[in-house]
């Protein structure tokens, strides 16, 4: 059984930074993060592909944090992670890991969030 455990969730200034950590083994093929907001539904915020071509794996990511936020994993640390730059008061949520063994959308193993905070 896989275990997901988000780190790093905190309480920011409008334009400063954050870097998400998610315990993810190297195996997992399909890995992304996703958030939600009071009152709106939840939404994949970045996603990584690890069965394609590219080296690192491929990455999607929603419209309104392209350009800002980077999703990547660490094979040596077995973990994911999510660089966020330049945030928004739009991008307050609970922030949730997840992953699955198959390709995308696989998602059999989910986080239990961690809270991020952006004040303008």
């Amino acid at each position: 059984q896989v275990q997901l455990v988000e780190s790093g969730g905190d309480s920011v200034q409008a334009g400063g930074s954050l870097r998400l950590s998610c315990s993810a083994p190297g195996y997992l093929l399909c890995m992304a993060w996703f958030r939600q907001a009071p009152g709106k539904e939840r939404e994949q915020v970045a996603r990584l592909e690890m069965y394609g071509l590219e080296m690192y794996g491929r990455t999607t990511y929603t419209d309104s944090v392209k350009g800002r936020f980077t999703i990547f994993h660490d094979s040596d640390k077995n973990t994911l992670y999510l660089q966020m730059n330049s945030l928004k008061p739009e991008d307050t949520a609970v922030y949730y890991c997840a992953a699955g063994g198959g390709r995308c959308p696989d998602f059999q193993y989910w986080g239990q969030g961690t809270q991020v905070t952006v004040s303008s």
